[in-house]
């Protein structure tokens, strides 16, 4: 990182004084709800959020005058209002307006479930995503975050950081084992990311959950910098190795190039 613009408007900073901590503490409360935690007491949001009770009632208070969460009285929830905060990060991308159609093209023309995705810290997070016919059993959808390590996406991803980055994952992620072909060796996953980078494209299978296999190739922007993944998820006991490399992988890498051919000033 740069410290010669520390602390100054669009620089880079690490000072303990420049953080705002009741923006912390606020975004702590909305990240404690999700899957399975879509109502909430007040005691189990200061729980999630590692809050005081008063510290998060007064948070939720304030998020509800703002509209962002409702409450029955004893519960509260998220509202739709929240997706703002989403959009407003799909809509500064011009990325994701031009990748939707191509990604749903896609989509039907493999009948398969289609996405894209951006590397965020350890984690590969979904910023699209685009449904089949066919019902695959991963239940993701935009906004999900999968550990990078385990997942093609992230994998793809990883292969493209420089050393240093690279690095630093391993020093920061917790390689954790989902099923018994997840890969939590760092060397072994260190060769698998050497592969993914000569080979140019990324193929896991049942490494999140036995039986759904993904298949990754780059998204490039300016100065063939990878700037996403875009993916394909299958299930493994109709898509072999041989189908994805000869008929998902050519038809992935042209959807990408259309992508990136629609974006000049990206590239």
């Amino acid at each position: 990182m740069d410290r010669r613009n520390a602390g100054q408007p669009g620089g880079g900073t690490d000072r303990a004084t420049d953080v705002v901590q009741s923006i912390v503490r606020g975004l702590a409360v909305i990240r404690a709800f999700g899957a399975g935690r879509e109502e909430l007491t007040i005691s189990e949001v200061a729980r999630s959020a590692k809050l005081t009770r008063a510290g998060a009632r007064r948070i939720l208070l304030t998020l509800r005058h703002l509209e962002y969460v409702d409450t029955d009285g004893r519960r509260f929830y998220l509202t739709p209002k929240i997706l703002e905060l989403g959009y407003a990060y799909m809509s500064s991308k011009p990325l994701w307006g031009v990748a939707e159609p191509v990604l749903q093209g896609l989509a039907d023309e493999l009948n398969e479930t289609a996405s894209a995705g951006v590397l965020d810290g350890t984690n590969v997070v979904y910023v699209l995503r685009a449904y089949s016919r066919r019902v695959l059993h991963l239940g993701v959808s935009v906004g999900t975050r999968l550990p990078a390590h385990a997942s093609s996406m992230g994998r793809l991803l990883l292969a493209f950081l420089c050393p240093a980055e690279l690095d630093a994952y391993f020093r920061k992620a917790s390689l954790r084992k989902f099923t018994k072909y997840t890969v939590n060796n760092p060397i072994v996953l260190r060769a698998r990311i050497d592969e993914i980078r000569q080979q140019g494209w990324a193929y896991v299978t049942g490494e999140i959950e036995e039986g759904v296999c993904g298949v990754s190739v780059p998204i490039r922007g300016r100065n063939d910098r990878v700037i996403a993944a875009l993916n394909v998820s299958t299930n493994s006991e109709r898509t072999s190795l041989k189908d994805v490399q000869q008929d998902f992988v050519p038809r992935m890498r042209k959807a990408a190039a259309r992508i990136e051919q629609a974006l000049p000033d990206l590239r």
